[in-house]
């Protein structure tokens, strides 16, 4: 693709849209802001269009979109080295003062080197200059587990856009130069500095600490940036409309952050405590400005249900004439009134998240509700005109039996029958998709420390899932395979010591085996190694507020398959799990 061709792609994309910022540069810090994907995909992604607003709505700030381009224009600009430009003005990225990367899925991490290499900019920070621009590597993955990503990265933003995106241009505008903007960032709570921190190995590999580089003033861990409350801030909601993305011209906004619910096995329930509710009438009042855009409403959150408003909220979008989609529906928070607003709203289906077919396996990862609760909601759910369910199951969990797997099918056979009682008198027959994924332990999390399961026993767990679920009218299940769970499972659970098998991927189209491979990167011993003994965790340079006690007290109440209740409500939260400091 040519250069005049790429110019030509932008100014049809902004044809579309509305919304976006235009910003004349001048005496502007100029920040180019990638999703490491496709536009279709980024667009859809609420904390990307957040961090572009609560950039541009910084006067001395201009934030232009870049995103990977589609795979033919991808290889064209490969192949002719076409430098990638932004969205807004048609720029070379390389002109900007900062590139800066929001990074949501592991997956993603090549896609980061590849719009490196589309720049024209060094992809390891050792290799790079001041006239190149500042690299920094934000979003949910990095204050989850940082170091894969960390020597690509002369900055890791680690936690809330909120108070990360002021604080960087404050010590932006008092630096003198790049040495001293580091400095300045390092003492700024969230900004995790990687080359002001080295590694240390113990004779068995494992990760034995890190070390401050001398003359350095930097804190060990950094603490992640966390906002206090959300009483007085806009939620994070749509701000640029476009039919070309994932959701169409839907207005996303975000109801509630952080979930009280602490399953073992969720990063975001803990990385994202406590739980804070945004302003019912700023949802609303948003809301009622995107209607002149979208008539679809998606609501974003993990819980919900525990905005203490969320009647309200849905009653008044209904009115607006909005048809509401949530995300996954906490079980234990489902009620009639909010399944007959979603039915009222053109909604038919909706999602929940079983996690496990049987109690006890639910027990032991704290999934706080039972089959006959899940049976109730279900009956519910169909009973109030809603014709499709799609349903979350992991398999590969802690203790868990050929029983539990019998349980899967046994739950979703009794929820299928509730569906087929509604269907008939009505003559429409909905159906039931299932999405089953390996657990991957993940960094934050009581899961922590223990290895993924044998890739033969959780093979062998598939196949028996999908004998079970086979030929079942009207049921459909998506079963993840293993191997793909392994290679998310190394940039979930890896250190520095994995950048080499990503800047591999990038560079062979992907082909991880053949990465980890050239990378001489021991997959095996990341992803399957037991760390209850390690002196340290490679993601714990973060500190994300839980303390490694409770998830050891939580990770023992596991195997007792004892749960551990969520607290009611805010101030029980807070008083159980201070998590900002």
């Amino acid at each position: 693709m040519k250069s005049w061709q790429q110019r030509e792609r932008a100014q049809e994309t902004l044809a579309k849209e509305i919304g976006y910022v235009r910003k004349p540069h001048g005496d502007r810090l100029r920040i180019a802001l990638a999703f490491p994907n496709t536009y279709w995909v980024g667009m859809s992604n609420l904390g990307f269009q957040t961090v572009y607003s609560l950039f541009n709505a910084q006067d001395d700030i201009v934030c232009e979109r870049v995103f990977l381009p589609p795979k033919q224009e991808l290889a064209e600009m490969l192949a002719a080295k076409t430098p990638i430009v932004t969205l807004e003005s048609q720029t070379p990225v390389s002109d900007f003062d900062v590139f800066a990367f929001s990074v949501s899925f592991e997956w993603d991490y090549v896609n980061v080197l590849t719009l490196l290499r589309l720049a024209g900019i060094p992809r390891y920070a050792a290799e790079r200059t001041d006239r190149h621009p500042l690299i920094v590597i934000g979003g949910a993955v990095t204050f989850v587990n940082p170091e894969p990503l960390a020597p690509f990265a002369d900055v890791i933003a680690a936690g809330e856009g909120e108070e990360l995106a002021p604080a960087f241009e404050r010590a932006f505008r008092a630096a003198t130069g790049r040495a001293e903007l580091l400095r300045l960032l390092a003492k700024s709570r969230g900004f995790y500095i990687p080359s002001f921190y080295e590694p240390r190995y113990a004779l068995d590999g494992t990760l034995a600490g890190y070390s401050v580089a001398d003359g350095v003033d930097a804190p060990l861990p950094v603490r992640k940036a966390a906002v206090k409350t959300t009483d007085a801030l806009d939620p994070p909601v749509t701000r640029i409309f476009t039919p070309d993305t994932e959701f169409g011209s839907r207005f996303l906004v975000e109801v509630v952050r952080g979930c009280a619910n602490l399953c073992r096995f969720c990063w975001a329930g803990y990385n994202y405590l406590p739980v804070r509710s945004f302003p019912a009438d700023r949802i609303l009042e948003l809301a009622t400005a995107a209607r002149a855009h979208s008539n679809r409403a998606g609501l974003v959150s993990i819980a919900l249900c525990d905005h203490p408003e969320i009647d309200r909220i849905l009653a008044r979008l209904l009115e607006m004439g909005y048809m509401i989609s949530p995300a996954s529906l906490r079980l234990d928070d489902l009620t009639e009134s909010i399944v007959t607003t979603l039915k009222n709203s053109g909604e038919r289906s909706i999602t929940i998240a079983p996690e496990a077919g049987s109690d006890r396996l639910r027990r032991v990862i704290n999934k706080t509700v039972t089959n006959d609760e899940i049976l109730d909601r279900s009956e519910l759910i169909f009973a109030n005109g809603i014709e499709n369910l799609k349903l979350y199951y992991m398999i590969g969990l802690p203790t868990e039996t050929d029983d539990d797997l019998v349980a899967i099918r046994d739950l979703t056979l009794q929820m299928r029958d509730r569906m087929l009682k509604h269907a008939r008198s009505r003559g429409q027959i909905g159906r039931i998709v299932g999405s089953v994924n390996p657990l991957v332990p993940k960094p934050g999390t009581a899961y922590q420390w223990i290895p993924m399961e044998d890739p033969k026993a959780v093979d062998r767990k598939i196949k028996r899932l999908r004998t079970l679920m086979s030929d079942i009218d009207n049921v459909y299940f998506n079963i993840k395979s293993e191997r793909h769970s392994y290679f998310q499972a190394l940039l979930s659970l890896g250190d520095r010591r994995v950048a080499p098998a990503i800047e591999a991927a990038e560079r062979n189209g992907q082909n991880w085996r053949a990465a980890v491979e050239e990378a001489g990167v021991d997959g095996d011993f990341f992803v399957f190694r037991d760390r209850t003994n390690d002196a340290m965790l490679p993601w714990d340079i973060i500190d994300g507020g839980m303390k490694t006690s409770f998830f050891k007290s939580e990770y023992q109440k596991s195997l007792r398959e004892e749960w551990t209740l969520p607290p009611k409500r805010a101030q029980e939260n807070a008083r159980l799990l201070p998590v900002i400091q």
